[in-house]
């Protein structure tokens, strides 16, 4: 008879998420609901404002005038992005992990300066405090995680990089090549003195950059430029489809799909089918699909939660 096992009780890591966290987990984290797309964008706002203020504030004139009404401003900004961190950290099941995420170490880096600028107010004698205040412009980096096209975008460089880059070291051979041919034909009389300089025209000539630091003088040399100008056209317009074709097919897979903004309370992945049960990167089971009309605790029409 095997011996008998000891008692083990569920860490309050595993519960799944109910009452006032998950309706702020559904608000916070997904955009499937009327409040989730009013925080969304709400916070989109907040974000385009308080890099405005940034922005405007490194202007000299304006920041000598109206210097005391930014600050105040950062410090609403500060106040507001600390709690939508907390927040955060509070309606999620394990914040530890959400904290070292990305978007997690995005959401600190946000109201960092600030605190910082306060507490070491001696750094200005080693560097301009400006450079702190400079760190709050990686609030832009926020909006990727509300912007689904950005995702959308990336999926699409992704499956594309190996065409791109076997596209890229083809360009490449082509540089290399016609650069040491103008370096023969050219010679070192007329700009061309070594080969990595015949490439570096070659490159910013096929690129249709053309900086004119360097010109063909012999009439050979001339045409080959006039061929290489023709032939950046093309070459520019390649990556273009490309990525242009990638979008179209995850286009294609994404409507098939039909995903939404579920995020996994476990790993928090994002971008579930509304019909998903459990989720693609843990496998984890998923909560009930949340719908349109705010409601957390109500699941999608015509299934039995």
């Amino acid at each position: 008879m095997p011996p008998p096992q000891p008692a083990t009780f569920p860490s309050s890591d595993d519960k799944p998420l109910a009452g006032w966290r998950l309706r702020w987990y559904t608000v916070i984290f997904e955009a499937d609901t009327r409040a989730g797309r009013w925080f969304d964008q709400a916070l989109i706002a907040v974000i385009l404002l308080s890099i405005a203020v940034v922005m405007a504030d490194s202007v000299q004139a304006i920041h000598q005038r109206y210097g005391r009404i930014f600050m105040s401003l950062e410090w609403i900004f500060t106040l507001l992005f600390t709690a939508e961190y907390i927040a955060r950290l509070l309606c999620v099941r394990r914040p530890l992990q959400y904290a070292t995420s990305f978007f997690g170490i995005i959401d600190l880096v946000a109201v960092l300066p600030t605190y910082l600028a306060l507490f070491f107010p001696e750094l200005h004698a080693l560097i301009d405090v400006r450079v702190l205040r400079l760190l709050r412009v990686f609030r832009v980096f926020k909006l990727a995680a509300y912007v689904t096209e950005y995702q959308f975008l990336g999926r699409a460089m992704a499956a594309s990089g190996r065409k791109i880059l076997v596209f890229l070291s083809a360009v490449l051979m082509v540089v290399l090549i016609m650069g040491t041919v103008m370096y023969v034909v050219e010679g070192q009389t007329n700009g061309f003195t070594s080969i990595p300089i015949s490439i570096y025209w070659a490159i910013s000539t096929v690129t249709t950059v053309g900086f004119g630091d360097i010109v063909p003088k012999t009439d050979l040399g001339r045409l080959i430029a006039s061929f290489m100008m023709l032939m950046g056209w093309g070459i520019l317009a390649v990556p273009t489809g490309i990525v242009t074709a990638e979008m179209a097919a995850q286009r294609r897979f994404q409507l098939s799909e039909a995903l939404t903004t579920r995020t996994c309370h476990e790993c928090l992945t994002e971008g579930h089918a509304a019909e998903a049960n459990f989720c693609f990167k843990c496998g984890v089971g998923l909560p009930p699909y949340q719908q349109q009309s705010g409601n957390p605790e109500a699941g999608p029409p015509g299934k039995t939660l």
